[in-house]
């Protein structure tokens, strides 16, 4: 089942992210997934503002991880924050041991995660951000699983 929503500004796409983000738990493995500036970043920023993850909340584009620690209800949770852009082939994927992140008691988000297939079935969701023309943005929200 899919839910779409329509965005007018970056701030309610973090909206729709703190919305979506406060259902997920640890050990779920999200895939975000749109061309570059349809807001994948600006979705992310959101989710870590659900987890108060206090760090600085970049793109991991050129470290393919950044790791954010927070918090949900009093329980600590460590939010694991990949981007797949640079990556080209799924070896040079395997021997980052992407496949032992997605396996452990952590909570991922994988941007360019569809870049992958081999791995669409370890995803408990799938966010896709579309330009809907001008400043708005189609969010796709799929859950697939847990």
């Amino acid at each position: 089942m899919s839910e779409v929503y329509l965005s007018r500004s970056p701030e309610e796409t973090r909206e729709y992210a703190r919305r979506f983000a406060s259902g997920l738990r640890p050990g779920e493995a999200v895939s975000l997934c749109g061309q570059l500036g349809a807001g994948k970043t600006v979705f992310m920023r959101g989710i870590t503002e659900v987890f108060n993850c206090q760090d600085q909340l970049s793109s991991p584009t050129f470290s393919l991880l950044n790791i954010y620690h927070g918090s949900l209800k009093g329980e600590e949770v460590t939010l694991h924050h990949f981007d797949l852009y640079r990556i080209k082939t799924i070896q040079e994927l395997a021997a980052t041991g992407f496949d032992e992140y997605l396996s452990g008691a952590y909570l991922a988000v994988v941007e360019w995660g569809d870049r992958f297939p081999e791995f669409a079935g370890r995803y408990t969701a799938t966010v896709r951000l579309e330009h809907a023309g001008d400043d708005l943005r189609r969010i796709i929200i799929e859950r697939t699983g847990l």
